[in-house]
Order: structure tokens, then C-alpha cells, then sequence
């Protein structure tokens, strides 16, 4: 496929991600990945473990993994999480779950976490973690009814900003991609130094 050079970018870089809205926030703001892997690790959330830790640890995992199978070539790895207070939020499987993240978030104040994960082609490591916090109103059925109808809950951390539930978000503070899916202002430094 042939894509503008927007940013003089002179090597390739792989994401190590399968999410579409990743790759779309990628791509928004200029930089094309050459493909997309996604990786195959254990995302089990450590005993006592943290966000933010948790995170940054899987995003480095993912960005190894894809490594290894891509030697000597740019990796950009990411994972996302909800945060209420120490309590990790991902992916739900059901609509029962989907209602009861919902309903625990209704109302709050909680933190969306990307830990980032870079590789560069001589095998170093960037990686950091970026929060935004994000308030929703009080949700009443009405609400919860309208997203889980949406079936936007299902394959995301709870849900999708961008789509039914923006009607119910009363403040986001920081970065609205990272919400997304991916703190793209931190991403496009890290790759414009390693890539130009």
C-alpha cells in the first residue's frame, strides 16, 4: 500500500497489536505500520499487582515477543487498562460483566492506563505508562442499556470512548487517544527519534 512519507520516516516499525483502533489512531496522525502482529502471551494479572506495573509489563512482554520474531526491526507494543483505584479493569467476556463494569464506573472518576513499549532495531527499550483520568455522569438504566445494546463493550477495556458511551462522559483529563487505545503524542516522539 502506498502511504504518504509524512514524516520522513526512513524504516519500517511493526504494531504488536490486532486492535483496529490502534492501528487507526496510528495512521491518523501519520505513521503507517508495515504490518500488524499480534502477540501471544499471558496476560494473567500478577498477585498483588498494580496498574500501573501491570501495564508496563505486559506491554514489554508483547513488545519481546513480537521481537523475537522480528529481529532488528521497530516494535510498538501497547496494553490498556481501567483503573479504580487499585482495582484493574480489561477486557470483559459477557454482558453481565459489561453491565456490572457500568455500573461500577457510573458516577466515578477512574483512570485509563497504557503502558507503551518500543522497540528499537538494535534491541533497546522504551517503555512508560500514560494516564488519563475520565469522569462519567451517573448512569441510570437508560444509559447502561443504550452501551450494552451498542455491543461496543465487547474486545475493548471496558468500553469504547469514542462511540455510545461519549454521551455519558462529563470530563476526560489528558490524553483522548490514550483512551482510545494509545497515547499517540508519546508514541509519534519515541518513533520519530528512533525512525528519522
Amino acid at each position: 500500500m502506498n502511504t504518504p512519507d509524512l514524516w520522513k520516516i526512513k524504516s519500517p516499525f511493526i504494531l504488536a497489536s490486532g486492535s483496529p483502533q490502534r492501528r487507526i489512531l496510528l495512521e491518523k496522525a501519520g505513521f503507517f505500520p508495515s504490518e500488524t502482529l499480534s502477540a501471544d502471551i499471558d496476560e494473567s494479572v500478577q498477585k498483588k499487582e498494580l496498574p500501573a506495573r501491570y501495564v508496563k509489563r505486559i506491554a514489554y512482554q508483547k513488545a519481546l515477543a513480537v521481537a523475537a520474531l522480528r529481529p532488528k526491526t521497530c516494535i510498538v507494543a501497547a496494553d490498556t487498562v481501567i483503573a479504580v483505584g487499585t482495582r484493574i479493569i480489561r477486557k470483559v467476556q459477557t454482558e453481565e460483566e459489561a453491565r456490572e463494569k457500568l455500573m461500577l464506573l457510573s458516577g466515578k472518576r477512574h483512570r485509563v492506563m497504557t503502558g507503551i513499549a518500543i522497540v528499537h532495531p538494535d534491541g533497546k527499550i522504551i517503555s512508560k505508562v500514560v494516564q488519563t483520568a475520565v469522569v462519567l455522569k451517573q448512569m441510570d438504566k437508560a444509559d447502561i442499556d443504550a452501551v450494552i445494546n451498542s455491543g461496543e463493550w465487547k474486545n475493548v477495556a471496558g468500553y469504547q470512548i469514542e462511540g455510545v458511551l461519549s454521551a455519558c462522559v462529563r470530563k476526560v483529563i489528558g490524553s483522548y487517544p490514550n483512551v482510545v487505545g494509545l497515547p499517540i503524542f508519546e508514541v509519534a516522539q519515541i518513533l520519530k527519534g528512533i525512525l528519522r
